[in-house]
Formats: C-alpha cells, sequence, structure tokens
C-alpha cells in the first residue's frame, strides 16, 4: 500500500475504531486532541499524538489549517475524518489534494453536489433514481415558498438545502404554520450550514427511513449492501438502527440496492458512503440523500455482511480495486445497534456530561461495543454526547433482540446518565418486536404513559394481604390487650396515624 501512516482527525470511538483497522493493516496512526481531551482514550491507543487547540470544535477538530499542518508534521500520508466535523465539507478535501495528502473519502466535486440537497435531488432525477415530488432548486423568498407549496400540497416537509443530521427540517400541515417554520428552518440553516436556502417536499406519512451502504473504486466498481432501517429516530437524528429490514423482501432489497448503485454512479462517487431513502406505505422507495462519510451505523452492516467497511474504505483511498463481487455480499445474521448517549431520558434527553465513575460494559457472544469512554473519563459539553454503540447480532432478528436486552442489563456507566433505561424501553415494545415502526416510533413512544412495573402491583398486593391479616387476627408486637401494635403507637406518637 502506499498509505503507510494515517491521522485521523476525530476524536473518541469512531476515531478508535478507525485506528483498529489501521493496525490489523499495518498503518500508523496519528491522534490529534483538543485540551479537554487530552487524557482520552484515542489519544492513548494511537501510536502518535500532537494537540490541536482549546476544547470548543471551533478551536481544534474544525480547524483545516491545524489539521493538514500537523498531517505534514506528522509524516501522515492519509487523514480520515471519520464522521462529524470536517467529515463532509469539500474545502477539507480541496486542502488535502493540494497539500498531497489523501483524503479518505470521496472526491471534493462528488462531495460538493452531494452536500447540497437540491443539487442533488436535480441530479438523482436526472438519472431515473425515485426522488419525493418537490421543489428542485433552493428556495430563499417566503412568497415563491408559499406558491410551490400550494401546488404540491399539504402536508410538506420543509428542509434545509445544505442540511444534514436532522438540522434545518420542519413539517408543515398547513398554510397557517408555514411562516413561522420557514423562519425557524431559515434560522436553524444558517447557524448550521451558514446558508438559509431551504426546499419542499410532499409530506409521506408513516414513512421508513431505510438506507443502502455502497461502495465504489476509481475504475467503476460498484457494490450494494443489505439495508438498513433507520426508522427508531429521535428529532429527525436516528437512535437504533438494524439490518435487514423486516419490511423488505429480496425482490425489493436488489432494486432498492440497485437504485443506490445507480446514484454512486450518477455523482461519481468513489468511497464508502450510504444512499438513504424514504418508503412509503405501500413499499415505494424514494431518494432522500447521501452521506459522504462513514456512518455511524456502519458496524450494522459489518455484523451481517462479514465485511470490514473501513478498510474497504482506506483500500479504495489508495487507490485499489475492489475485489468483490456482488454476489459475495451475502446476509448472514441480523444486527442491531444501540447508540449510547450521555443524555439524560427522564429530562427530555438533556445532555449529561461529567465524570464517568464507575464503568462495566456488555459482553460474551454476539455482542460487539465499540466506545471511547474509561472509568475515569470525561464526557464534556463541547462534542456530541455519543459515548458509543452498542450492537448484537443473532442469526434472526428475535436472537439479535434478547442479546440486545441482556447486553443493555449489563451495561453499567456511573457519574452521569444514559440512553440505555430508553433503549430498553424501545426493545420492549410491542409495536418494535412486531416491526411495526415509522419515523414516528420514537414519538408515539414518549407520549404513551408507562404503566407501572407489574412488580409493585405484586408488592403492595401482598402487603395489603399481610395488613388485612394482621388487623384480623389483632397480632401485635407490643399491646396484645389493646390490639394496637407498637408500630401503631408510635405513628400515633409522631402525629402520623
Amino acid at each position: 500500500m502506499k498509505i503507510k501512516k494515517i491521522l485521523i482527525a476525530n476524536r473518541s470511538e469512531i476515531a478508535i475504531r478507525i485506528a483498529r483497522a489501521c493496525r490489523e493493516m499495518g498503518i500508523k496512526t496519528v491522534a490529534v486532541y483538543s485540551e479537554i481531551d487530552r487524557n482520552s482514550l484515542h489519544v492513548r491507543y494511537m501510536d502518535e499524538a500532537y494537540f490541536i487547540g482549546a476544547s470548543p470544535a471551533s478551536e481544534s477538530y474544525l480547524r483545516i489549517d491545524k489539521i493538514i499542518k500537523l498531517a505534514k508534521k506528522s509524516g501522515a500520508d492519509a487523514i480520515h475524518p471519520g464522521y462529524g466535523f470536517l467529515a463532509e465539507n469539500p474545502e477539507f478535501v480541496e486542502e488535502c489534494d493540494k497539500n498531497g495528502i489523501i483524503f479518505i473519502g470521496p472526491s471534493r466535486d462528488s462531495m460538493y453536489l452531494l452536500g447540497n440537497k437540491t443539487r442533488a435531488r436535480a441530479r438523482m432525477k436526472a438519472a431515473g433514481v425515485p426522488i419525493v415530488a418537490g421543489t428542485i432548486e433552493p428556495i430563499k423568498d417566503y412568497e415563491l415558498l408559499e406558491n410551490e407549496a400550494e401546488k404540491i400540497g399539504y402536508p410538506i416537509m420543509l428542509k434545509a438545502a445544505a442540511g444534514g443530521g436532522g438540522k434545518g427540517i420542519r413539517m408543515v400541515k398547513s398554510q397557517a404554520e408555514l411562516k413561522s417554520a420557514f423562519d425557524i428552518a431559515t434560522s436553524e440553516a444558517k447557524a448550521a450550514f451558514g446558508d438559509d436556502a431551504v426546499y419542499i417536499e410532499k409530506a409521506i406519512i408513516n414513512p421508513r427511513h431505510v438506507e443502502v451502504q455502497i461502495a465504489r473504486d476509481n475504475y467503476g466498481n460498484v457494490l450494494w449492501f443489505p439495508e438498513r432501517e433507520c426508522s427508531i429516530q429521535r428529532r429527525h437524528q436516528k437512535v437504533l438502527e438494524e439490518s435487514p429490514s423486516v419490511a423488505i423482501d429480496d425482490n425489493l432489497r436488489k432494486r432498492i440496492g440497485e437504485a443506490a448503485a445507480k446514484a454512486a454512479e450518477a455523482a461519481g462517487y468513489n468511497s464508502v458512503g450510504t444512499v438513504e431513502f424514504l418508503l412509503d406505505e405501500e413499499r415505494n422507495f424514494y431518494f432522500l440523500e447521501v452521506n459522504t462519510r462513514l456512518q455511524v451505523e456502519h458496524p450494522v452492516t459489518e455484523m451481517v455482511t462479514g465485511i470490514d467497511l473501513v478498510k474497504l474504505q482506506i483500500e479504495i483511498a489508495d487507490n485499489k480495486a475492489i475485489e468483490l463481487n456482488q454476489d459475495d455480499i451475502k446476509i448472514q445474521a441480523h444486527a442491531i445497534e444501540c447508540r449510547i448517549y450521555a443524555e439524560d431520558p427522564e429530562k427530555n434527553f438533556m445532555p449529561s456530561p461529567g465524570k464517568v465513575v464507575g464503568l462495566r460494559t456488555p459482553g460474551g457472544i454476539g455482542v460487539r461495543n465499540d466506545n471511547g469512554v474509561y472509568e475515569g473519563a470525561i464526557i464534556p459539553l463541547f462534542y456530541d454526547p455519543i459515548i458509543g454503540k452498542l450492537i448484537t447480532w443473532g442469526s434472526d432478528r428475535e436472537q439479535a433482540i434478547e442479546r440486545m436486552k441482556r447486553a443493555l442489563s449489563e451495561y453499567l456507566i456511573k457519574g452521569i446518565k444514559t440512553t440505555i433505561s430508553f433503549h430498553q424501553k424501545v426493545l420492549n415494545d410491542k409495536d418494535f418486536i412486531e416491526g411495526n415502526i415509522s419515523t414516528g416510533f420514537v414519538n408515539r413512544l414518549l407520549e404513551t404513559k408507562a404503566e407501572p412495573d407489574r412488580f409493585y402491583y405484586d408488592i403492595a398486593a401482598i402487603s395489603a394481604a399481610i395488613l388485612s391479616e394482621f388487623n384480623r387476627s389483632r397480632i401485635a408486637i407490643g399491646n396484645t390487650q389493646s390490639g394496637i401494635s407498637n408500630w401503631k403507637s408510635l405513628a400515633m406518637k409522631m402525629g402520623l396515624r
């Protein structure tokens, strides 16, 4: 391989995940770290580590100039961006190219095309990939937006043209809601992406969100992988993923996979990436977007197919041809991933930064735990609150679910709040178990008032029976003549009875 050393321009669990693949490939690794991450696990794991700046991401992990400078200083041949931060920034790719550093990801032009949702929709429509009815051009003028919304018909989805990660998205059910939704969406889009343009899609009621992992090399060889079901999401961000989807049969899988491959070819995509689709209640699928990076949920596909996607991504960047054929991609298991966040489900998922004072991680057959913490680690407020990803797999969906329940029951993180209990609630939900899910599943689940645990009903019934028998026979611990026990006498003296 030409690539001998990779600087990993990221942190925590994804940085460690990439470094593990590099170690198996005999590639040296370089870590970068901010002030708050000085003692982080990813810093300890790699061959070299360099301080990059203050704790805020804008002063460290988002500084293209510093990352390029450290890549040169360390002698790194390539940079892997992971996900988040600079992973989908075409300017970063351009700077790598200018400085003779291999960027492990797609080309600048491909990333630029697919990074804007309206440009991507136009390209997919021209290539014959199904898209949701809506506008192709970005819209900044409210009157034009209002006219287009009337043409398409409510309900509609209002989305940031330069969006991603669930930001700048609003469902609008009527014209009366449009102005406020427009103001909020454009404001969010401007703050998150520096571009306040939006576009409209016809809202699909009760859709499933499915995505297809693709890989395409510099020689035009393209692979598609079994779909991932990503409908379990909160505020348009995925929290639990699985593969394969219970809603997709072999025929639909082939059609949606071939559409994903066509999307990659239409965009000149040359790396590992993901094509996302919406699936309606009639099982029609529509292009949503392309994630031009390694995704958080990539382990699901790895455990289903047995293929290391990070290694494949590095090999493509090294200008190697994909040696696998489409027939080599087979479903060998069912896998589920739960994203474990430092958030408090009991307080509307408020971030819960702090020190991990106790940690017990799950293990056993069919369990994989990608995390970047240790006992004593600090979960900072500066970055995404993900602690790690817990993945289980089995011969079928039922076994994967039961293993995940068992693994979550073993998982103990003290000192901070986590979403472990939320995932347990999902996994025990009847609709989830039966596969009756859509992108509205989590909202419905959170709106449902949980019934008191059956255990407490039983305890109450036993206590009531004991008390009834106690009163009936007047068996008192102290004053047997009056029939008043010491416990009741004490309560009377304290004014409790």
